[in-house]
Protein backbone atom coordinates (compact mmCIF):
# COMPACT_ATOMS: atom_id res chain seq x y z
CA UNK A 1 0.00 0.00 0.00
CA UNK A 2 1.36 3.45 -0.97
CA UNK A 3 0.69 6.18 1.55
CA UNK A 4 0.29 9.84 0.68
CA UNK A 5 1.17 12.63 3.10
CA UNK A 6 -2.56 13.00 3.87
CA UNK A 7 -2.92 9.32 4.78
CA UNK A 8 0.25 9.13 6.87
CA UNK A 9 -0.53 7.69 10.33
CA UNK A 10 -1.11 10.58 12.73
CA UNK A 11 -1.81 13.15 10.00
CA UNK A 12 -5.02 15.19 10.12
CA UNK A 13 -6.34 13.32 7.06
CA UNK A 14 -5.65 9.96 8.69
CA UNK A 15 -7.29 10.97 11.97
CA UNK A 16 -10.32 12.36 10.13
CA UNK A 17 -10.63 8.98 8.43
CA UNK A 18 -10.11 7.01 11.67
CA UNK A 19 -11.20 9.30 14.53
CA UNK A 20 -11.31 6.37 16.97
CA UNK A 21 -7.51 6.04 16.63
CA UNK A 22 -6.81 9.57 17.83
CA UNK A 23 -4.78 9.75 21.03
CA UNK A 24 -5.43 12.12 23.92
CA UNK A 25 -2.96 13.36 26.52
CA UNK A 26 -4.11 11.08 29.33
CA UNK A 27 -5.15 8.09 27.20
CA UNK A 28 -1.93 6.08 27.50
CA UNK A 29 -0.25 5.89 30.95
CA UNK A 30 2.87 4.33 29.40
CA UNK A 31 3.69 7.34 27.20
CA UNK A 32 2.96 9.67 30.13
CA UNK A 33 5.34 7.69 32.33
CA UNK A 34 8.04 7.73 29.65
CA UNK A 35 7.57 11.50 29.28
CA UNK A 36 7.77 12.04 33.05
CA UNK A 37 11.00 10.04 33.44
CA UNK A 38 12.63 11.66 30.41
CA UNK A 39 11.46 15.01 31.77
CA UNK A 40 13.63 14.59 34.86
CA UNK A 41 16.33 15.89 32.52
CA UNK A 42 14.23 19.05 32.27
CA UNK A 43 13.93 19.09 36.07
CA UNK A 44 17.74 19.06 36.35
CA UNK A 45 17.93 21.86 33.79
CA UNK A 46 15.39 23.98 35.68
CA UNK A 47 16.78 23.27 39.14
CA UNK A 48 20.29 24.26 38.13
CA UNK A 49 19.20 27.54 36.50
CA UNK A 50 17.09 28.43 39.53
CA UNK A 51 19.18 27.26 42.48
CA UNK A 52 22.25 29.37 41.79
CA UNK A 53 20.31 32.63 42.17
CA UNK A 54 19.58 31.92 45.83
CA UNK A 55 22.82 30.09 46.56
CA UNK A 56 24.81 33.07 45.26
CA UNK A 57 23.46 35.24 48.08
CA UNK A 58 25.11 32.89 50.62
CA UNK A 59 28.24 32.05 48.59
CA UNK A 60 29.05 35.77 48.79
CA UNK A 61 28.80 35.55 52.59
CA UNK A 62 31.28 32.63 52.74
CA UNK A 63 33.85 33.79 50.18
CA UNK A 64 35.12 37.37 50.45
CA UNK A 65 36.64 37.33 46.96
CA UNK A 66 33.23 36.46 45.49
CA UNK A 67 31.52 39.22 47.48
CA UNK A 68 34.00 41.78 46.17
CA UNK A 69 33.93 40.74 42.51
CA UNK A 70 30.91 41.08 40.20
CA UNK A 71 32.92 39.23 37.54
CA UNK A 72 33.46 36.23 39.85
CA UNK A 73 29.75 36.19 40.72
CA UNK A 74 28.83 36.19 37.02
CA UNK A 75 31.42 33.46 36.35
CA UNK A 76 29.92 31.18 39.02
CA UNK A 77 26.56 31.59 37.33
CA UNK A 78 27.79 31.38 33.75
CA UNK A 79 30.31 28.52 34.04
CA UNK A 80 27.40 26.10 34.04
CA UNK A 81 26.39 27.70 30.75
CA UNK A 82 29.87 27.14 29.31
CA UNK A 83 29.46 23.47 30.25
CA UNK A 84 25.97 23.42 28.75
CA UNK A 85 27.35 24.78 25.46
CA UNK A 86 29.90 21.95 25.38
CA UNK A 87 27.28 19.38 26.40
CA UNK A 88 24.76 20.53 23.82
CA UNK A 89 27.36 20.71 21.04
CA UNK A 90 28.43 17.13 21.75
CA UNK A 91 24.93 15.99 22.71
CA UNK A 92 23.58 15.92 19.15
CA UNK A 93 26.37 13.58 18.06
CA UNK A 94 26.01 11.41 21.20
CA UNK A 95 22.27 11.10 20.54
CA UNK A 96 22.72 10.03 16.93
CA UNK A 97 25.63 7.66 17.61
CA UNK A 98 24.56 5.99 20.86
CA UNK A 99 20.85 6.70 21.17
CA UNK A 100 18.62 8.85 23.32
CA UNK A 101 18.66 6.46 26.28
CA UNK A 102 22.45 6.21 26.62
CA UNK A 103 22.78 9.97 26.16
CA UNK A 104 20.42 10.46 29.12
CA UNK A 105 22.40 8.04 31.29
CA UNK A 106 25.67 9.82 30.45
CA UNK A 107 24.12 13.18 31.34
CA UNK A 108 22.93 11.82 34.71
CA UNK A 109 26.39 10.56 35.69
CA UNK A 110 28.08 13.86 34.81
CA UNK A 111 25.41 15.92 36.57
CA UNK A 112 25.56 13.86 39.79
CA UNK A 113 29.37 14.12 39.84
CA UNK A 114 29.20 17.89 39.37
CA UNK A 115 26.68 18.24 42.21
CA UNK A 116 29.02 16.41 44.60
CA UNK A 117 32.00 18.59 43.58
CA UNK A 118 29.98 21.78 44.17
CA UNK A 119 28.74 20.67 47.59
CA UNK A 120 32.25 19.73 48.73
CA UNK A 121 34.14 22.66 47.18
CA UNK A 122 36.59 24.38 49.58
CA UNK A 123 36.81 27.56 47.49
CA UNK A 124 35.24 29.41 44.57
CA UNK A 125 37.44 27.87 41.87
CA UNK A 126 36.54 24.25 42.71
CA UNK A 127 32.93 25.43 42.86
CA UNK A 128 33.31 26.85 39.34
CA UNK A 129 34.66 23.47 38.13
CA UNK A 130 31.64 21.72 39.64
CA UNK A 131 29.39 24.20 37.84
CA UNK A 132 31.15 23.28 34.58
CA UNK A 133 30.45 19.56 35.09
CA UNK A 134 26.81 20.18 35.99
CA UNK A 135 26.49 22.34 32.89
CA UNK A 136 27.77 19.58 30.60
CA UNK A 137 25.15 17.23 32.01
CA UNK A 138 22.41 19.84 31.58
CA UNK A 139 23.54 20.55 28.01
CA UNK A 140 23.31 16.90 26.96
CA UNK A 141 19.93 16.54 28.70
CA UNK A 142 18.57 19.68 27.01
CA UNK A 143 19.16 18.08 23.60
CA UNK A 144 18.05 14.59 24.52
CA UNK A 145 14.82 14.91 26.49
CA UNK A 146 12.73 16.83 23.90
CA UNK A 147 13.86 14.59 21.02
CA UNK A 148 13.30 11.38 22.99
CA UNK A 149 9.78 12.47 23.98
CA UNK A 150 8.90 13.75 20.48
CA UNK A 151 10.02 10.54 18.76
CA UNK A 152 7.87 8.41 21.06
CA UNK A 153 4.83 10.72 20.84
CA UNK A 154 1.74 10.46 18.61
CA UNK A 155 1.75 13.57 16.40
CA UNK A 156 -1.59 14.87 17.67
CA UNK A 157 -0.30 15.24 21.26
CA UNK A 158 3.41 15.72 20.53
CA UNK A 159 3.30 19.42 21.45
CA UNK A 160 1.70 18.77 24.83
CA UNK A 161 4.09 15.93 25.67
CA UNK A 162 7.24 17.87 24.74
CA UNK A 163 5.84 20.85 26.66
CA UNK A 164 5.63 18.55 29.69
CA UNK A 165 9.43 18.55 29.59
CA UNK A 166 9.29 22.36 29.77
CA UNK A 167 6.90 22.00 32.73
CA UNK A 168 9.61 19.90 34.39
CA UNK A 169 12.10 22.73 33.68
CA UNK A 170 9.85 25.32 35.30
CA UNK A 171 8.96 22.85 38.07
CA UNK A 172 12.68 22.40 38.71
CA UNK A 173 13.08 26.16 39.00
CA UNK A 174 10.18 26.31 41.46
CA UNK A 175 11.67 23.42 43.44
CA UNK A 176 15.04 25.19 43.55
CA UNK A 177 13.50 28.30 45.09
CA UNK A 178 11.57 26.17 47.57
CA UNK A 179 14.78 24.40 48.61
CA UNK A 180 16.64 27.71 48.72
CA UNK A 181 14.03 29.02 51.14
CA UNK A 182 14.06 25.82 53.22
CA UNK A 183 17.85 25.88 53.69
CA UNK A 184 18.23 29.56 54.61
CA UNK A 185 18.77 28.78 58.31
CA UNK A 186 20.71 25.52 57.88
CA UNK A 187 24.51 25.48 58.39
CA UNK A 188 26.29 25.14 55.06
CA UNK A 189 23.28 26.73 53.35
CA UNK A 190 24.52 26.95 49.76
CA UNK A 191 26.27 23.55 49.88
CA UNK A 192 22.93 21.84 50.55
CA UNK A 193 21.22 23.94 47.88
CA UNK A 194 23.73 22.83 45.21
CA UNK A 195 24.44 19.28 46.43
CA UNK A 196 20.84 18.07 46.60
CA UNK A 197 20.64 18.53 42.81
CA UNK A 198 22.39 15.18 42.42
CA UNK A 199 19.38 13.29 43.83
CA UNK A 200 17.05 13.56 40.77
CA UNK A 201 19.98 12.67 38.49
CA UNK A 202 20.49 9.41 40.39
CA UNK A 203 16.73 8.71 40.35
CA UNK A 204 16.51 9.27 36.60
CA UNK A 205 19.56 7.06 35.97
CA UNK A 206 17.92 4.04 37.60
CA UNK A 207 14.46 4.68 36.09
CA UNK A 208 15.93 5.03 32.58
CA UNK A 209 17.41 1.54 32.87
CA UNK A 210 13.82 0.23 32.64
CA UNK A 211 12.75 2.40 29.69
CA UNK A 212 13.28 1.61 26.00
CA UNK A 213 15.26 3.42 23.34
CA UNK A 214 13.43 5.80 21.00
CA UNK A 215 11.53 3.71 18.42
CA UNK A 216 12.54 6.01 15.57
CA UNK A 217 16.22 5.77 16.50
CA UNK A 218 15.87 1.98 16.59
CA UNK A 219 14.41 2.04 13.07
CA UNK A 220 17.36 4.15 11.90
CA UNK A 221 19.73 1.50 13.27
CA UNK A 222 17.74 -1.31 11.58
CA UNK A 223 16.64 -2.69 14.96
CA UNK A 224 13.06 -2.94 13.73
CA UNK A 225 11.89 -5.71 16.06
CA UNK A 226 12.92 -3.72 19.15
CA UNK A 227 11.19 -0.64 17.73
CA UNK A 228 7.96 -2.56 17.15
CA UNK A 229 7.98 -3.78 20.75
CA UNK A 230 8.12 -0.16 21.91
CA UNK A 231 5.38 0.95 19.50
CA UNK A 232 3.01 -1.79 20.75
CA UNK A 233 3.03 -0.04 24.13
CA UNK A 234 2.05 3.30 22.56
CA UNK A 235 -0.62 2.48 19.92
CA UNK A 236 -3.59 0.16 19.70
CA UNK A 237 -3.36 -2.67 17.19
CA UNK A 238 -5.17 -0.99 14.27
CA UNK A 239 -2.98 2.09 14.28
CA UNK A 240 0.12 0.12 15.23
CA UNK A 241 -0.07 -1.83 11.98
CA UNK A 242 -0.17 1.40 9.95
CA UNK A 243 2.61 3.05 11.97
CA UNK A 244 4.93 0.06 11.58
CA UNK A 245 4.21 -0.25 7.86
CA UNK A 246 4.87 3.44 7.29
CA UNK A 247 8.05 3.64 9.39
CA UNK A 248 9.49 0.48 7.83
CA UNK A 249 8.90 1.81 4.31
CA UNK A 250 10.20 5.26 5.22
CA UNK A 251 13.50 4.08 6.66
CA UNK A 252 14.10 1.60 3.84
CA UNK A 253 13.59 4.44 1.35
CA UNK A 254 15.80 6.91 3.20
CA UNK A 255 18.54 4.56 4.36
CA UNK A 256 20.75 5.61 1.46
CA UNK A 257 20.69 9.26 2.61
CA UNK A 258 21.98 8.51 6.06
CA UNK A 259 25.71 8.26 5.51
CA UNK A 260 27.30 10.04 8.49
CA UNK A 261 25.70 13.49 8.69
CA UNK A 262 28.24 16.20 9.52
CA UNK A 263 27.64 19.62 11.01
CA UNK A 264 28.47 21.32 7.70
CA UNK A 265 25.78 19.28 5.90
CA UNK A 266 23.14 21.34 7.71
CA UNK A 267 24.18 24.40 5.70
CA UNK A 268 24.48 22.60 2.33
CA UNK A 269 20.76 21.80 2.08
CA UNK A 270 18.46 24.78 1.52
CA UNK A 271 15.47 23.29 3.35
CA UNK A 272 17.59 22.22 6.34
CA UNK A 273 19.10 25.72 6.49
CA UNK A 274 15.60 27.21 6.63
CA UNK A 275 14.54 24.80 9.39
CA UNK A 276 17.70 25.51 11.37
CA UNK A 277 17.19 29.28 10.98
CA UNK A 278 13.77 28.95 12.61
CA UNK A 279 14.89 26.54 15.34
CA UNK A 280 18.04 28.43 16.28
CA UNK A 281 16.27 31.80 15.97
CA UNK A 282 13.56 30.73 18.40
CA UNK A 283 16.16 29.49 20.89
CA UNK A 284 18.18 32.70 20.63
CA UNK A 285 15.16 34.97 21.06
CA UNK A 286 13.94 32.87 24.00
CA UNK A 287 17.13 33.88 25.82
CA UNK A 288 17.60 37.44 24.52
CA UNK A 289 14.10 38.42 25.63
CA UNK A 290 15.42 37.92 29.16
CA UNK A 291 13.86 34.79 30.64
CA UNK A 292 16.95 33.44 32.34
CA UNK A 293 17.90 36.92 33.48
CA UNK A 294 14.62 36.88 35.37
CA UNK A 295 15.20 33.35 36.71
CA UNK A 296 18.91 33.67 37.57
CA UNK A 297 18.76 37.13 39.03
CA UNK A 298 15.18 37.45 40.29
CA UNK A 299 16.28 37.60 43.97
CA UNK A 300 18.82 40.27 43.02
CA UNK A 301 16.22 42.16 40.96
CA UNK A 302 13.83 42.00 43.93
CA UNK A 303 16.57 43.47 46.13
CA UNK A 304 17.30 46.14 43.51
CA UNK A 305 13.57 46.96 43.64
CA UNK A 306 14.02 47.88 47.29
CA UNK A 307 13.46 44.59 49.20
CA UNK A 308 16.79 43.96 50.93
CA UNK A 309 16.12 40.86 53.06
CA UNK A 310 17.57 37.64 51.56
CA UNK A 311 14.62 35.61 52.86
CA UNK A 312 12.02 38.04 51.45
CA UNK A 313 13.84 38.12 48.10
CA UNK A 314 13.77 34.31 47.94
CA UNK A 315 10.10 34.18 48.97
CA UNK A 316 9.04 36.62 46.24
CA UNK A 317 11.19 34.72 43.74
CA UNK A 318 9.45 31.49 44.78
CA UNK A 319 6.11 33.08 43.86
CA UNK A 320 7.51 34.10 40.46
CA UNK A 321 8.82 30.55 39.88
CA UNK A 322 5.43 29.12 40.87
CA UNK A 323 3.74 31.33 38.30
CA UNK A 324 6.26 30.11 35.72
CA UNK A 325 5.32 26.48 36.38
CA UNK A 326 1.57 27.27 36.41
CA UNK A 327 1.86 29.14 33.11
CA UNK A 328 3.60 26.17 31.52
CA UNK A 329 0.66 23.96 32.45
CA UNK A 330 -1.56 26.35 30.49
CA UNK A 331 0.94 26.12 27.63
CA UNK A 332 0.63 22.31 27.56
CA UNK A 333 -3.06 22.74 26.72
CA UNK A 334 -2.72 25.67 24.34
CA UNK A 335 0.19 24.40 22.24
CA UNK A 336 -1.89 21.64 20.57
CA UNK A 337 -5.08 23.75 20.49
CA UNK A 338 -4.14 27.35 19.69
CA UNK A 339 -0.99 26.28 17.87
CA UNK A 340 2.70 27.08 18.19
CA UNK A 341 2.79 30.33 16.17
CA UNK A 342 -0.23 32.07 17.71
CA UNK A 343 0.96 31.08 21.16
CA UNK A 344 4.44 32.53 20.56
CA UNK A 345 3.07 35.79 19.12
CA UNK A 346 0.62 36.41 21.97
CA UNK A 347 3.33 35.51 24.47
CA UNK A 348 5.81 37.99 22.98
CA UNK A 349 3.21 40.78 22.91
CA UNK A 350 2.74 40.38 26.68
CA UNK A 351 6.50 40.11 27.25
CA UNK A 352 7.06 43.45 25.48
CA UNK A 353 4.46 45.17 27.70
CA UNK A 354 5.92 43.58 30.85
CA UNK A 355 9.48 44.64 30.07
CA UNK A 356 8.32 48.22 29.50
CA UNK A 357 6.63 48.19 32.93
CA UNK A 358 9.86 46.89 34.50
CA UNK A 359 11.85 49.58 32.71
CA UNK A 360 9.52 52.38 33.87
CA UNK A 361 9.61 51.19 37.50
CA UNK A 362 13.41 51.02 37.66
CA UNK A 363 13.98 54.29 35.75
CA UNK A 364 11.71 56.15 38.16
CA UNK A 365 13.32 54.55 41.19
CA UNK A 366 16.83 55.39 39.98
CA UNK A 367 15.79 59.03 39.53
CA UNK A 368 15.60 59.33 43.31
CA UNK A 369 11.91 58.68 43.92
CA UNK A 370 11.18 57.48 47.45
CA UNK A 371 7.76 56.13 46.46
CA UNK A 372 7.50 52.43 47.39
CA UNK A 373 5.02 52.08 44.54
CA UNK A 374 7.83 51.66 42.03
CA UNK A 375 9.33 48.78 44.01
CA UNK A 376 6.01 46.97 43.91
CA UNK A 377 5.56 47.92 40.24
CA UNK A 378 8.81 46.09 39.50
CA UNK A 379 7.42 42.98 41.21
CA UNK A 380 4.19 43.28 39.20
CA UNK A 381 6.26 43.60 36.01
CA UNK A 382 8.22 40.44 36.88
CA UNK A 383 5.00 38.54 37.58
CA UNK A 384 3.42 39.75 34.32
CA UNK A 385 6.53 38.80 32.40
CA UNK A 386 6.39 35.22 33.69
CA UNK A 387 2.61 35.01 33.15
CA UNK A 388 3.02 35.87 29.46
CA UNK A 389 6.33 34.15 28.76
CA UNK A 390 5.72 30.78 30.39
CA UNK A 391 2.76 29.49 28.30
CA UNK A 392 4.30 30.57 24.97
CA UNK A 393 7.97 31.37 24.51
CA UNK A 394 8.80 28.87 27.24
CA UNK A 395 7.59 25.67 25.51
CA UNK A 396 7.35 26.74 21.84
CA UNK A 397 11.10 26.86 20.98
CA UNK A 398 11.82 23.46 22.56
CA UNK A 399 8.72 21.87 21.01
CA UNK A 400 9.46 23.16 17.52
CA UNK A 401 13.11 22.12 17.69
CA UNK A 402 12.02 18.58 18.49
CA UNK A 403 9.78 18.36 15.40
CA UNK A 404 11.00 20.59 12.54
CA UNK A 405 14.05 18.59 11.42
CA UNK A 406 14.09 15.44 9.25
CA UNK A 407 14.99 12.24 11.09
CA UNK A 408 18.60 12.07 9.92
CA UNK A 409 19.23 15.68 11.06
CA UNK A 410 17.17 15.69 14.26
CA UNK A 411 19.97 14.91 16.68
CA UNK A 412 22.63 17.12 15.14
CA UNK A 413 20.32 20.09 14.46
CA UNK A 414 18.75 19.74 17.90
CA UNK A 415 22.24 19.86 19.39
CA UNK A 416 23.23 22.88 17.30
CA UNK A 417 20.03 24.77 18.23
CA UNK A 418 20.50 23.93 21.90
CA UNK A 419 24.07 25.22 21.60
CA UNK A 420 22.68 28.51 20.23
CA UNK A 421 20.33 28.57 23.24
CA UNK A 422 23.15 28.12 25.74
CA UNK A 423 25.50 30.57 24.00
CA UNK A 424 22.71 33.17 24.04
CA UNK A 425 22.00 32.30 27.68
CA UNK A 426 25.69 32.77 28.52
CA UNK A 427 25.84 36.18 26.83
CA UNK A 428 22.76 37.41 28.69
CA UNK A 429 23.73 36.08 32.12
CA UNK A 430 27.35 37.22 31.81
CA UNK A 431 26.46 40.75 30.79
CA UNK A 432 23.14 41.63 32.50
CA UNK A 433 24.54 42.96 35.77
CA UNK A 434 27.42 44.73 34.02
CA UNK A 435 25.08 46.44 31.53
CA UNK A 436 22.69 47.33 34.36
CA UNK A 437 25.61 48.91 36.25
CA UNK A 438 26.71 50.82 33.14
CA UNK A 439 23.43 52.18 31.75
CA UNK A 440 20.91 51.46 34.51
CA UNK A 441 18.53 48.58 35.18
CA UNK A 442 15.55 50.34 33.60
CA UNK A 443 17.43 51.02 30.38
CA UNK A 444 18.57 47.38 30.31
CA UNK A 445 14.96 46.23 30.39
CA UNK A 446 14.21 48.63 27.51
CA UNK A 447 16.95 46.91 25.49
CA UNK A 448 15.30 43.54 26.21
CA UNK A 449 11.91 44.98 25.16
CA UNK A 450 13.42 46.09 21.84
CA UNK A 451 14.77 42.60 21.26
CA UNK A 452 11.32 41.18 22.05
CA UNK A 453 9.86 43.37 19.28
CA UNK A 454 12.39 41.85 16.84
CA UNK A 455 11.42 38.39 18.12
CA UNK A 456 7.75 39.13 17.41
CA UNK A 457 8.58 40.10 13.81
CA UNK A 458 10.78 37.01 13.39
CA UNK A 459 7.99 34.66 14.50
CA UNK A 460 5.41 36.45 12.34
CA UNK A 461 7.55 36.21 9.19
CA UNK A 462 9.58 32.98 9.45
CA UNK A 463 7.94 30.51 11.84
CA UNK A 464 5.41 28.06 10.31
CA UNK A 465 2.51 26.48 12.17
CA UNK A 466 3.26 22.80 12.94
CA UNK A 467 0.31 21.98 15.22
CA UNK A 468 -0.87 18.41 14.66
CA UNK A 469 1.47 17.76 11.71
CA UNK A 470 3.43 14.55 11.30
CA UNK A 471 7.21 14.75 10.92
CA UNK A 472 6.78 14.17 7.18
CA UNK A 473 4.24 16.98 6.80
CA UNK A 474 6.64 19.34 8.61
CA UNK A 475 9.47 18.25 6.29
CA UNK A 476 7.26 19.11 3.30
CA UNK A 477 6.86 22.69 4.62
CA UNK A 478 10.60 23.29 4.29
CA UNK A 479 10.75 21.74 0.82
CA UNK A 480 7.93 23.98 -0.34
CA UNK A 481 9.56 27.07 1.18
CA UNK A 482 12.89 26.17 -0.41
CA UNK A 483 11.73 25.04 -3.84
CA UNK A 484 8.07 25.96 -4.25
CA UNK A 485 5.05 23.66 -4.52
CA UNK A 486 5.85 22.18 -7.94
CA UNK A 487 5.95 18.40 -7.35
CA UNK A 488 8.36 17.90 -10.25
CA UNK A 489 10.79 20.36 -8.69
CA UNK A 490 10.47 18.57 -5.35
CA UNK A 491 11.17 15.23 -7.01
CA UNK A 492 14.28 16.63 -8.68
CA UNK A 493 15.41 18.17 -5.38
CA UNK A 494 14.90 14.89 -3.61
CA UNK A 495 16.90 13.09 -6.29
CA UNK A 496 19.65 15.73 -6.09
CA UNK A 497 19.91 15.41 -2.31
CA UNK A 498 20.17 11.64 -2.58
CA UNK A 499 23.08 11.76 -5.01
Amino acid sequence: MTMTIQSTPGSSGYLDLYPERKMSYFKNPYILGLTAVAGIGGLLFGYDTGVISGALLYIKDDFVEVRNSSFLQETIVSMALVGAILGAAAGGWVNDAYGRKKATLIADVIFALGSFVMAASPGPYILIFGRLLVGIGVGIASVTAPVYIAEASPSEIRGALVSTNVLMITGGQFLSYLINLAFTEVPGTWRWMLGVAGVPAVVQFFLMLFLPESPRWLFIKNRNNEAIVVLTKIYDYARLEDEVEFLTAQYEQESQKRNDIKYWDVFKSKEIRLAFLVGAGLQAFQQFTGINTVMYYSPTIVQMAGFHSNQLALLLSLIVAGMNAAGTILGIYLIDHAGRKKLALSSLAGVIASLIILAVSFINQSSGSTNDLYGWLAIVGLAMYIAFFSPGMGPVPWTMNSEIYPEEYRGICGGMSATVCWVSNLIVSQTFLSIADAVGTGQTFLILASIAVLAFLFVAVYVPETKGLTFDEVELIWKERAWGKNPDTQALVGHGNDS
